[in-house]
């Protein structure tokens, strides 16, 4: 798998990929307001939502919250300004920032109209993401990777306090970090609730502090989502597993920053040949419900 990114323009390559500006009050959806999604133009995950848009007159769309764990903050190259690219293909989007008092989030996000698409409500997204932890993500990206519809995995750190930080660091335990794993995937061909219910049969969501061997709170069994929508069936499929006697301890809290583990942790197993040493699909749903490639 890859991330299969789009082809881009000349002008679009000049913005997202060498960090240019298009000039103000020029952009497409500088004086746009209709309901629906932006996404990112080089890989089309969803990056903000038209109800945190605002007019700012700065000559750029503006919002005052992004999707979360869709935007990575850094320091931009002239040293002083933060800037902001999508999470997953590193995008140019444009620059943050805060204590303008536009409105309550203080927040401003100052964003190139060239480097969105905008999807209408009612419109499917061409692209979505779902964010699981589930024990050692070797094997949880091992078993994501043969469902139909996933497009990429990428395993990382995500729900705790630390800033970028690495395996030694998240194996002590005391970041606050779990392994997870980031899927991509085509809601058309796959969809969220589908996910959920094979993210709980392909590890035990009973066992507290760990998964397996693996005990640790790095290892724990956890949902991130990254919106109401995704919240109420991931709460939806727990009370359905609740209902049939399963004492389930899976967490499902709002996504927040997702850190890419480092590099030889991806695609663990198909590097070195091995297999999951305690990931495997249990039938707990009694229904065929998803395409996995065996």
């Amino acid at each position: 798998m890859d991330k299969k990114l789009n082809k881009l323009t000349s002008d679009e390559y000049r913005v997202i990929i060498e960090k240019g500006t298009e000039k103000p009050f020029t952009g497409k959806y500088n004086d746009f307001f209709e309901e629906g999604v932006y996404i990112c133009k080089q890989c089309h995950l969803p990056l903000y939502k038209s109800e945190n848009k605002f007019k700012s007159e700065s000559g750029w769309p503006s919002f005052d919250k992004e999707i979360p764990s869709s935007i990575r903050r850094q320091l931009d190259e002239d040293g002083e300004r933060i800037e902001i690219v999508c999470s997953y293909c590193g995008a140019h989007l444009g620059h943050v920032f805060e204590s303008e008092g536009y409105t309550k989030t203080n927040i401003r996000h100052c964003v190139n109209s060239i480097s969105m698409e905008f999807v209408p409500i009612g419109t499917p997204l061409p692209r979505q993401r779902a964010i699981f932890a589930a024990g050692c993500f070797w094997g949880v990206e091992y078993m994501f990777r043969k469902v139909h519809g996933v497009i990429d995995v990428v395993n990382g750190y995500t729900g705790g306090f630390v800033e970028k930080p690495t395996y030694q660091q998240v194996c002590t335990g005391k970041t606050g970090h779990a392994e997870a794993v980031l899927v991509i995937f085509d809601p058309n061909i796959v969809g969220y609730e589908e996910l959920v219910r094979y993210f709980f049969e392909i590890h035990d969501p009973t066992q507290i502090g760990g998964q397996g061997p693996d005990i640790g709170d790095q290892y724990r069994s956890e949902i991130f989502y990254t919106d109401e929508e995704q919240k109420l069936i991931a709460e939806k499929v727990i009370k359905e597993l609740t209902e049939k006697g399963m004492k389930i301890v899976t967490k499902v809290t709002e996504a927040s920053n997702f850190y890419k583990a480092e590099e030889y942790h991806q695609n663990y197993y198909e590097k070195t040949k091995e297999a999951p040493y305690c990931h495997f699909r249990r039938n707990i749903f009694n229904t065929d419900y998803i395409k996995v490639i065996i």
